[in-house]
């Protein structure tokens, strides 16, 4: 039997019931019955039986979804780590069985620090099959039917053999993104740690502002357009010129390059440093001078004003390139921000009153009838204590005596010192030939895409603390896993910064910009999705971290039949709109597990 439609002119088509049987070399039929009035779905559901199917009270009893992963946002950093090489980079050739599986388990963490940072067993956790967040350890073959459980020590056995090979990968990302000549960007940061067992872990300046806790130091080497390609762990009490010479030698030795331009700030690349480290070793280099040296430049030497004069400026101009005894062959250039000197003004003003408001009470402590506040002694540890709360102390000048306590703002000081508002020097070695002015400025504030990167390493995108681990090589693998899942991170927000709040349109950003000192607006496009909260096509835009939780709302589902229980499935979510666009921005698609 079977149902065969039957097309009625303008009339609505007649559903009937009909068998076939074959008679002397003919096939003829018969109808057995019209269900026209039938509904359609119900004549479908015929059809199937008549197939052979089977027919369920309700459509659930149809299929049975046993497990439903997160998957989308694996797919997408997993596509993008694959696509960028670094998995054919991280493999370096034929691998063993045990050193494939190593590899995974290094590729698992990256990916892993990326979309769920966490504990080296929290991603255990995150891979195994029973206690699985996403489809993370599917995809990678590290989970599922006749594969070995992870045990704890081969996380920590893919951590130490991801450290053994960071001087080759490092090398090979050089390579990629370095030539000579080019460009390279540098800073440093920190870090403190759980516990008191790390071997690197000293007292030190701590930018986490925890002085009270040991700490590491790291520096980190990215390329022009902030791209990080090798970080380096240093004792906690190493200081910022103190890294120097390492990355000296790594740039010249390890990748090979015979000239680059290293861009450090202020605090990193100092006077000693050129003379000893940089000039020996041929590299040319960009930085900047600190407040007290730009502070000698205007005053000069007391009889005479010095070379960096203030009527160079003008509503008009705002950038100067000038000469100075004390910087024989070295190009400066001044730049004056108004929009910064407004601000620094304001800041101080502000901060002026914040003394002043907490030290009103101590003098008035002092001409109270009651109990009056007592000694010189007594006055001047309260006045200690809150004198230079706020740093403005060098702005002050107090008089205290045993009865009475007195302050007064340092007027001349705080208008000299306002003078310098807005003013930077950057400072180089580089001939004009090879750089302009302007680019020299661009070149110095590229150091904030560094800055960029620490930001994300250290806050809620890649999370490097809490830092658990005590032995040296353990600390240095961690910082190399987490540099690597930003190098990962990186790559997408630049594919990725259409559908985000991030600039998409540098040209036009630029082409809008008055002057390289000044500080550069959003594009038109920007400033129209940022405002919406949607692009022109209506699509909405998120952060990266938004973006990623909504990718991972496509699933991997497995699934089996009522019919044969013994037998499954995987069957993937279908992507909505705004995931079918981050997929083509990102150039990858959805991996499908068998």
């Amino acid at each position: 039997m079977f149902i065969e439609i039957v097309p009625n002119r303008t009339s609505p088509p007649a559903v009937l019931l009909r068998e076939s049987w074959r008679e002397g070399g003919k096939v003829k039929k018969r109808t057995l019955a019209n269900l026209s009035k039938l509904p359609m779905p119900v004549v479908q559901g015929l059809r199937v039986l008549l197939k052979g199917g089977v027919a369920f009270a309700e459509a659930g009893e149809a299929l049975e979804i046993r497990r439903s992963l997160p998957h989308g946002h694996v797919s997408a950093v997993l596509g993008v780590l694959r696509q960028i090489g670094l998995e054919r980079l991280l493999a370096g050739g034929k691998l063993d069985a045990d050193e494939a599986r190593l590899k995974d388990l290094a590729l698992a963490m990256i990916v892993a620090r990326v979309i769920a940072p966490g504990s080296k067993l929290s991603t255990l956790r995150a891979l195994s099959l029973e206690t699985a967040s996403s489809s993370l350890g599917l995809v990678l073959g590290l989970a599922g039917e006749g594969v070995a459980a992870i045990k704890p020590r081969e996380i920590y056995a893919a951590l130490d053999w991801l450290g053994e090979r960071q001087d080759r990968l490092e090398k090979r990302l050089a390579k990629k993104h370095l030539s000579d000549g080019t460009l390279v960007l540098y800073d440093v940061s920190s870090s403190y740690l759980e516990g008191r067992c790390c071997e690197l872990a000293q007292f030190g300046y701590s930018r986490d502002r925890r002085g009270d806790r040991l700490q590491i130091v790291y520096g980190l080497l990215c390329d022009r357009h902030g791209c990080p390609l090798a970080i380096e762990a240093f004792s906690g009490e190493s200081g910022d010129p103190a890294t120097l010479s390492a990355q000296i030698d790594k740039l010249k030795k390890r990748f090979g390059l015979n000239r680059v331009v290293l861009v450090g700030d202020r605090g990193m690349i100092t006077s000693a440093r050129i003379s000893e480290d940089l000039e020996p070793a041929g590299l040319d280099w960009i930085t900047a001078l600190r407040a007290a040296q730009i502070r000698a430049l205007v005053e000069g030497d007391g009889a005479d004003a010095g070379p960096l004069q203030l009527d160079l400026f003008d509503d008009q101009t705002d950038l100067a390139e000038i000469t100075a005894a004390a910087y024989p062959g070295q190009r400066l250039v001044v730049c004056r921000n108004a929009a910064l000197a407004r601000q620094r003004a304001r800041r101080r003003q502000d901060l002026l009153a914040a003394t002043e408001r907490a030290l009103s009470p101590i003098a008035r402590a002092t001409r109270r009838q009651r109990r009056p506040l007592r000694g010189k002694a007594e006055i001047g540890l309260k006045v200690g204590k809150l004198i230079d709360k706020h740093k403005m102390a060098k702005h002050f000048e107090i008089t205290i005596t045993d009865d009475r306590f007195s302050y007064r703002r340092r007027q001349q000081a705080i208008e000299a010192e306002a003078r310098l508002d807005g003013l930077y020097v950057i400072r180089s070695n580089l001939p004009k030939e090879a750089m302009s002015a302007e680019q020299l400025v661009a070149s110095y504030k590229s150091l904030a895409r560094v800055e960029r990167a620490f930001r994300s390493l250290k806050s809620v995108d890649l999370q490097i603390r809490p830092l658990h681990h005590w032995l040296e090589p353990r600390v240095r693998a961690h910082l190399f896993l987490c540099m690597l899942a930003y190098h990962v991170e990186w790559h997408m927000r630049q594919r990725l910064a259409p559908i985000l709040y991030a600039e998409h349109d540098k040209a036009a950003a630029q082409a809008g910009r008055s002057s390289i000192v000044q500080p550069m607006e959003p594009s038109p496009a920007t400033k129209r999705k940022r405002s919406r909260h949607s692009t022109d096509q209506g699509a909405p835009i998120s952060s990266l971290r938004d973006l990623l939780r909504h990718l991972a709302t496509l699933t991997l589902n497995t699934v089996s039949t009522p019919i044969n229980p013994d037998y499954s499935f995987t069957l993937t979510a279908t992507p909505t709109d705004l995931q079918n666009r981050a997929f083509a921005l990102l150039g990858v698609k959805p991996i499908c597990v068998q």
